[in-house]
């Protein structure tokens, strides 16, 4: 599991510094990995997280399917990743920002329930966080993180389109050129 853990911090690190790893980041509109499938195949990738098993921090089921008829931009994250903390503030700002247009954001850890618990109480983040566990590597893969790094953003709209997705840092400029196309 350490083993694992080293594996990914290194992806994430290589991806933050522009290493060759970044070659591999998605984004733009429609989404790369996306761009290439049906609409129903995207469609059955948003319904899973819809019906994905998550938890609260207390660890109680809870559903991500409160959010589907709404634009959503859902943050796949580990306490254990760099760039997922480093992007968190920046998040919670553009969560601010594009609530007053019913943009939802979401954060998805791929964590424990107890290290995801810890690291809010240390770090206030402004939107909903719901812990997939490792499982939740699966739920990014599904939507095109074929190299399993973090952090992974997924920018779904009303109708349930993915609109971009992004392995690595977000960019803020580029995603609120997104979010502004909704």
């Amino acid at each position: 599991m350490n083993k694992q853990r080293i594996l990914a911090a290194a992806a994430a690190a290589a991806l933050a510094t522009g290493g060759p790893v970044a070659a591999l980041v998605l984004s733009g509109v429609p989404a790369t990995a996306m761009a290439a499938t049906t609409p129903s195949a995207q469609a059955n990738v948003v319904g899973q997280l819809w019906s994905a098993a998550v938890t609260n921090t207390d660890g109680k089921p809870q559903s991500l399917a409160a959010y589907k008829g709404r634009p959503v931009v859902v943050n796949f994250w580990a306490s254990w990743c760099g760039p997922c903390v480093a992007e968190m503030p920046e998040l919670s700002a553009i969560s601010r920002e594009y609530a007053k247009k019913g943009i939802q954001f979401v954060g998805v850890g791929v964590d424990s329930a107890s290290n995801v618990k810890t690291f809010l109480q240390k770090v206030k983040v402004e939107y909903p966080v719901y812990i997939a566990g490792f499982g939740g590597a699966d739920l990014a893969r599904a939507f095109g993180d074929q190299a399993g790094g973090l952090p992974f953003t997924v920018v779904i709209d009303a109708n349930g389109t993915v609109r971009s997705t992004k392995l690595g840092q977000v960019k803020p400029e580029e995603l609120r050129r997104t979010l502004d196309a909704l």
